[in-house]
Formats: structure tokens, sequence, C-alpha cells
């Protein structure tokens, strides 16, 4: 007698921004769910539900299933109102988990909003489901270190109790991993599972790259970009130094690409100090950012002192996918300065080294030949970290253990 293989485990993935939201964790989630559902899985994802957009609370995209909670969109309020929308998205999500978990699910976890897989956790305690955390960002760390008030670190037992009774802890990269191992996770819950370039980035037609420097009126320019988020976990303030620095070379701009908290006070700073080759842009939707990331004939990548064991910036393997160099600027001795620098994909700096950046810089723009070089080694990491295969086959090798 034939036995009937075991039911296939339902995967649950909770954040806050799920598509057609293009937030990082949103994109990336989208790309991970949609392979796994490409690959048979039963995927179903909880997430807010976007102001206006006329979506319904639960429908099938692309072969996940989507459950939309109501919550707040009150961010433009500054924190108070932030952290409302957090606290409203955290209540329906676990009541939205609640409600629709059952014995054996396989649950995961983002981190936005920060602690969500405290809760979530919790939920899955009363439920019988397993739960992984897919840790992107590690708080209250990241707001200890931004505000200098390390009260906000009292929560931390509960967090790493969390993380410890987990199923398995997924992050992004060895400093990240040595945090979840100081807080006590045990090294077999700890799987490292860098993100990847979005789907879709590279082999930009040079037409459409033109065409953007043509409409920001950057043609005959060499382009510093910094493409991203604009917030606080970004040290920025080196890239007006930088654009100071080379003022008078007027074949050099630098070109923000992207929307944040430090949006509004960059360009204030840029206005006072009179710094007509930095532009500002916004954020490009995820069909040009292929474009957006190619108009760069070179990418500053930066984190601030302090934040480099919270938090990887994952927009290294977009710039990467498209086959452009990068400057990183930030603490020496972190992860991604390791990286750009062994694997050859541009250089590191700590960020009081402003006129040894401008040095390079220069350099590089006239060294199309060295410039090329970087390029070429971008080019082959970006292979090693196209699109979300990769990413979902090690997800189902991780879910498919009996825990």
């Amino acid at each position: 007698m034939s036995v009937a293989p075991p039911p296939m485990r339902r995967i649950v993935f909770l954040n806050r921004s799920y598509w057609p939201e293009e937030p990082a964790t949103a994109q990336l989630l989208t790309d991970l769910a949609e392979a796994l559902a490409a690959d048979g899985k039963d995927v179903t994802v909880i997430t807010s539900r976007p102001g206006g957009s006329g979506l319904p609370r639960s429908h099938m995209h692309r072969g996940v299933v989507i459950r939309r909670v109501r919550c707040t969109r009150w961010a433009r309020l500054g924190l108070p109102g932030k952290a409302i929308d957090f606290l409203t998205f955290y209540v329906g999500a676990l009541g939205q988990l609640l409600f629709i978990a059952r014995r054996g699910d396989n649950v995961v976890a983002l981190t936005d909003p920060p602690l969500l897989g405290v809760g979530t956790w919790l939920a899955t305690r009363l439920c019988g489901a397993r739960v992984f955390h897919w840790v992107q960002d590690i708080y209250p760390e990241i707001a200890a270190v931004l505000t200098g008030q390390p009260w906000l670190r009292a929560v931390n037992p509960l967090r790493d109790l969390a993380w410890r009774r987990s199923d398995g802890c997924v992050t992004l990269g060895s400093d990240m991993a040595a945090t979840l191992a100081r807080a006590g996770v045990p090294a077999e819950k700890i799987i490292l599972s860098p993100n990847w370039a979005l789907a879709g980035l590279g082999g930009v037609p040079c037409n459409a790259t033109d065409a953007l420097r043509a409409a920001w009126e950057l043609e005959g320019k060499f382009i510093v970009a910094y493409s991203g988020n604009l917030g606080r976990v970004h040290d920025l303030g080196p890239v007006l130094d930088l654009a100071e620095a080379l003022r008078s070379e007027t074949a050099i701009a630098f070109v923000f690409i992207g929307d944040g908290a430090r949006r509004a006070a960059l360009e204030a700073q840029a206005g006072e100090r009179a710094l007509a080759n930095l532009h500002f842009h916004p954020p490009q939707p995820r069909a040009g950012l292929a474009a957006a990331l190619a108009l760069g004939d070179l990418h500053l990548v930066t984190l601030l002192p302090g934040c480099e064991p919270f938090v990887f910036p994952s927009k290294l393997y977009g710039i990467a996918a498209v086959g452009r160099p990068v400057i990183f600027i930030g603490p020496r001795e972190c992860e991604i300065a390791r990286l750009v620098e062994q694997r050859g994909l541009g250089r590191a700096f700590a960020r009081d080294e402003i006129t040894a950046i401008a040095t390079t810089i220069r350099q590089l723009a006239a060294e199309p030949g060295r410039l090329a070089l970087f390029a070429a080694a971008a080019m082959a990491f970006g292979r090693d970290h196209s699109g979300p295969a990769r990413a979902a086959i090690a997800w189902e090798k991780l879910l498919a253990t009996t825990g």
C-alpha cells in the first residue's frame, strides 16, 4: 500500500510592505515569494493595504496569496506618526496570523516594523507553527546608535529569547550573524543568506541611460551616484564634503537618486554650501531602476560608524548587477568594506579620508581603463548575486528541515 506524502507546509511571510509598493524589503520579499510560488510552494504574505490603492483585503498575485491588514499611514507626521503606523500594522498583522495560521506552517517574520519577530514568535507558539526570523535590520540596536539612547536596548532580552527559541534566523552577512551569536542564538540556527540584485537588472540599453542623462542635464559628465534611501543609517555628510572638494572639477557631477528622512536636510545643506555640482532626483520606479543605476559611472555606498553589526547595505548587489564600480565610505573593518576591496569592486575608505577619496574619484574619471577593471569585477560579482533563484533554493532547503 502506498503512503501518501505529507501535506505541503504553507509558507507565511509577514512584512509591512509588499507589491505593488517598492521599499527595498518589499521588492526583495516580492521576488522571493513569487519565486517560491512559481516552484509550486503554497505562499501567503501578510502585509499592509496601501492607502488609496483599491486593492482588496485578500487576493492572489502571481501565485502568492496576499492578505492585507488595515493600518495607519501617518509617517508624514514624523516619528510619532511612524510609531503609530508600526503599532497598527503590528496588531493587525498578528491578529491576521492568529486567524489563518495552522500547525506545521512555516511563518517568516521580516523586520518591518522593528521587533515584528517577537510578536510573531509568541503567536506561533499558540498555533503550533514554526517560526523563522528574516533579519534584514537589527533593532533596537540601530535606534540606540542613531538616537544615543542606550535605554532602548531594554527590550533586547525578549528579542534575544525570540531569536533563540525560533526554528532559524536568516541574516545577510557575517557581521550581522556575529550579533545574533552574541545574543546566544545557537550556531546551527543562524543561516547566512545574502540579498540579491532585484530581478530585471543588468543588460541596460545605452539609449535608456542616455535618455536619463539628457533629461537630468548631465550629458558629458562623469557621474558619481548615490542611489537609495537617504536615511539615518547611511552616512551622507561625506558626500557633500566630496562635492565641495571637487567643485572645481566641472566634468564631475554628484547625483543623489532617492528619498528619505535626510533628504530635506541634505538639500538645505547643499544650498547653503552652493554645491552646484550636486543634484537631487526622486527614487525611480522598479521599471526604471536599471537605467538609474547605470547612469552612475561610479557609485557611493555609505554606512554610519556603529551601525555595521546591525545592517548590510544591499544596494551593493544592484550596483554590481549593472557593472558599476563602488567607493564604500564607512568603517574600514566591516564586512562590506572587506568585500569591496577583496572582490576588486572598487575602493573602501573611512569617512574622514575625504582628500584621498576625492583623489581617487579624479583618477578614475581620468583613467577609463582602471575604471573598467573595477566594472568587470563588479559585473562578475553581480552575476553571483543576481535574482532570487539562488535565495529561493536556499529558503526551500531551510524550510524543508524538520526544525
